[in-house]
């Protein structure tokens, strides 16, 4: 509207001009001189003015054009010491500055709150240009998963994970694909989908990085729960009609005995050891059962404030004996001596037994044993507990297993203990991980 105005301005001007030319030319057509002489002035001073004016404007509109180009929207014209001839414009200039400084507010205030909405989401967000593979932006939950705080390009990935880094490079626009992300400490599984876009010619790549580890897991464990109810329910079902058979065929077989106490050929004694050895077997195969069993029965932990360094004391003197006794160096590492957290000590401690026999086991050919116990927090403020030997270590076949019921390495070896410190860890909302170098060590971790 205030253009428009402007308008008007320049048009009156140039009219008068016109005006003033008409009226010069009719006094040199009727050899008036005296009246063009007087007109001539006035001439020249309106073609001064329209000069003066269009250099003002032009003035003008580089300023504004500059303000429109660095985006500074929140420059004003002062509009009451103008000249009445650029007032207007300088009126529609503000206008103009106030609607883009609006929108711009807008459109910024929807970046941030689309920014933070992917700040607060569980799944981690990489964008990076296709051509060049410079990464444009990355949210805090693939910071974490990732577990690195900056990246530069998507080909930098490909020295710490080269296995996920040519996942990434190969996902065709609306694939999905399970990965394995390696951290420094631990692996976990993702769901990987991708998608494109493209603006001022420059294309541009999306990956959603989903960690379905727990979930997974949580899978796993009630896949394994429910086999592990079928089978101990059949294999007791099974198993205690022989035991109580057993049992009856051997009190029988000593009243047989007790009658008939002259047996040359030894029979009896032979049926009778024959009957014992499997009363024993099935009894050992039913407690073996119950067992398994009882790793079901876990499903709540009756928390209380425990500290982590009355824990590791109570542990170290526990099992300083066997310390001892195998010339192991048992160390403790607590950096925060008051660290504490709402755990059930009777399972953890059951947890930690089971990894600390382990790391006996796995020590036991080393000319210089270690076990060392260490707490930390976290940065996400969570508490995690670390148990580390430099024994034997283990290949990735058989870490791909530990976890696995009835998989064990041991000749006499159950294969439940690191089950249940499983289950007894996902009871505490938490799990256990481990990293391990054949012939180097196995470190442990407990995150709550």
């Amino acid at each position: 509207m205030k253009i428009k105005e402007l308008d008007w301005v320049i048009l009156w001007r140039v009219f008068f001009l016109f005006v003033t030319l008409l009226a010069l030319s009719f006094t040199i057509l009727t050899k008036q001189y005296f009246p063009g002489i007087i007109l001539l002035p006035a001439i020249i001073y309106q073609l001064i003015g329209l000069y003066r004016l269009y250099g003002k404007l032009q003035a003008e509109v580089g300023q504004f054009v500059e303000s429109i180009h660095y985006r500074d929207f929140s420059r004003h014209f002062d509009v009451n010491q103008a000249p009445l001839d650029i007032r207007t414009l300088r009126e529609g200039f503000n206008e103009i500055n106030s609607t883009f400084k609006v929108v711009s507010k807008e459109k910024e205030t929807q970046y941030l709150y689309l920014q933070k909405v992917l700040e607060l989401v569980d799944t981690g967000i990489l964008s990076y240009e296709l051509k060049t593979g410079n990464i444009i932006w990355m949210n805090e939950s693939l910071k974490k998963i990732l577990e690195v705080p900056y990246l530069k390009s998507i080909h930098s990935l490909a020295k710490r994970d080269n296995g996920l880094y040519t996942q990434i490079a190969g996902l065709a626009p609306g694939e999905r694909v399970i990965s394995t992300v390696h951290r420094e400490k631990s692996s976990l599984k993702v769901v990987l989908s991708a998608t494109a876009f493209q603006t001022d010619d420059i294309q541009f790549k999306l990956i959603a990085f989903q960690n379905v580890n727990e979930a997974l897991e949580e899978t796993e464990s009630k896949a394994w729960q429910k086999l592990l109810s079928v089978m101990t329910h059949e294999i007791m079902n099974s198993v205690a009609p022989i035991s109580s058979l057993a049992s009856t065929m051997q009190n029988r077989l000593k009243q047989f005995a007790r009658e008939t106490p002259d047996d040359p050929t030894g029979i009896a004694e032979d049926l009778n050891l024959g009957i014992e050895t499997i009363r024993k077997r099935s009894e050992g195969l039913l407690k073996f059962t119950e067992t398994y069993r009882n790793l079901n029965k876990i499903t709540k932990a009756n928390r209380s404030k425990v500290y982590i360094s009355e824990l590791f004391e109570n542990l170290h003197r526990l099992m300083q004996p066997s310390f001892r006794q195998k010339n192991i160096e048992a160390s403790i590492i607590l950096k925060e001596p008051l660290l504490s957290a709402e755990l059930d000590v009777d399972l953890i401690e059951q947890v930690l037994i089971n990894l600390i026999l382990n790391a006996i086991e796995a020590v036991k050919n080393k000319p210089e044993p270690r076990i060392v116990f260490s707490a930390y927090t976290d940065s996400d403020n969570r508490l995690v507990i670390k148990l580390v030997d430099n024994g034997s270590g283990m290949s990735e076949e058989v870490l791909d297993k530990i976890f696995v019921p009835f998989f064990s390495t041991r000749k006499n070896g159950s294969g439940i203990g690191l089950s249940l410190c499983k289950q007894i860890m996902r009871v505490h909302k938490g799990n256990i991980t481990v990293l391990s170098n054949e012939n180097e060590g196995t470190a442990f971790f407990l995150r709550f």
